[in-house]
């Protein structure tokens, strides 16, 4: 039988910016785990991790840099409504909560300061960059940018020419120039309010930390996934950012895991992919203890640019050919039960 809902949530509050009065809601989860018998996550016989992919503000919000609007316009904001009442109503279940934070800096090779075309302009956001851009000239990596970041090597232009065909050949994305997002210190790099707050609901009645897990900082590639970037070498074979193993390995120690966040055909699915390839080398019936939270992510999408969500759909029945479970959050309370 799921949990009642605290009296604090509102689900409206999924929209908006504001401060978690900690003390007060510490308070609240030590009286609602007595009240409700809900025992310390210690005590848990049976593991469940609950991983939240990028629900910060700057993809939840809609009037930040990057929100997942979804088809329906309200995407993300929806989500993370059906998502904090996920959380609520399974306290007791769920031992632990994994929550990844994109994380970035301006100079970064998605950002538009990072290129320059002929006329030495910026490329606009939403720019997909491909191979042959790069071989004809007609956008390079910006020099003073280049001038400043040592890892780019003696020549910038190899670099470029690299990565994009790297991402080409490895029937990934293209590069696409995303506007300035999750920046390290701003609000947009925060998690949306209404989580941040259930998560320390959670924490406190359940008496189990949150682990957080910083992606996305090394300024030469992308890192959609939270467990390996997009590309993780230079030209040269040296490496640029290892596999997150400490992860995979604490994800796949648990007994189930629950995944949601934001966004289904990016960050979500990339995620959820590497940990699939990860089960695939390990056991093959590791994936019969995940399950996808099927309307708490939403796909990118943006009206007359770009529409990813038959993509982020098709990957969802990929994961689920590989026996991963995909169901709403809604009266799902048996996902809970071993397999």
């Amino acid at each position: 039988m799921s949990l009642p809902l605290p009296p604090h949530f509102d689900a409206a509050a999924t929209s908006r910016v504001f401060r978690v009065p900690y003390a007060e809601r510490a308070a609240e989860a030590r009286q609602w785990a007595i009240a409700h018998g809900i025992q310390p996550a210690a005590a848990d016989s049976r593991r469940v991790g609950l991983l939240l992919v990028d629900v910060q503000n700057t993809f939840c919000l809609p009037e930040f840099e990057l929100f997942v609007a979804g088809r329906s316009g309200t995407g993300a904001v929806d989500d993370n409504a059906r998502l904090c009442t996920f959380l609520y109503r399974n306290l007791d279940a769920i031992t632990e909560v994994v929550a990844t934070l994109d994380t970035h800096s301006p100079l970064q090779i998605f950002h538009p300061i990072f290129w320059v075309d002929e006329r030495g302009e910026h490329p606009a956001p939403h720019t997909v960059v491909s191979a042959r851009d790069v071989e004809d000239g007609r956008l390079r990596i910006n020099p003073r940018v280049a001038a400043v970041i040592p890892s780019l090597g003696p020549d910038p232009a190899a670099y470029a020419l690299h990565y994009v065909r790297r991402l080409e050949e490895g029937g990934k994305y293209p590069l696409t120039i995303w506007p300035y997002h999750a920046m390290l210190g701003g609000l947009g790099h925060a998690l949306v309010s209404a989580v941040e707050e259930a998560i320390f609901f959670h924490s406190v009645a359940r008496q189990s930390p949150a682990r957080f897990e910083i992606k996305g900082r090394h300024p030469l590639t992308e890192n959609y996934s939270v467990l390996a970037p997009e590309v993780d070498v230079d030209p040269a074979g040296r490496s640029l950012v290892g596999r997150n193993t400490a992860l995979v390995d604490h994800l796949l120690r648990l007994d189930a895991l629950v995944v949601a966040g934001q966004a289904k055909s990016h960050c979500v699915a990339w995620t959820v992919a590497d940990l699939l390839a990860e089960i695939e080398k390990r056991d093959r019936s590791l994936a019969r203890r995940v399950l996808l939270l099927g309307d708490c992510s939403s796909a990118v999408c943006v009206p007359g640019v770009v529409d990813y969500t038959e993509a982020a759909d098709a990957a969802y029945r990929r994961f689920a050919a590989a026996g991963m479970k995909v169901a709403p959050s809604g009266g799902a309370r048996e996902i809970f039960a071993p397999p």
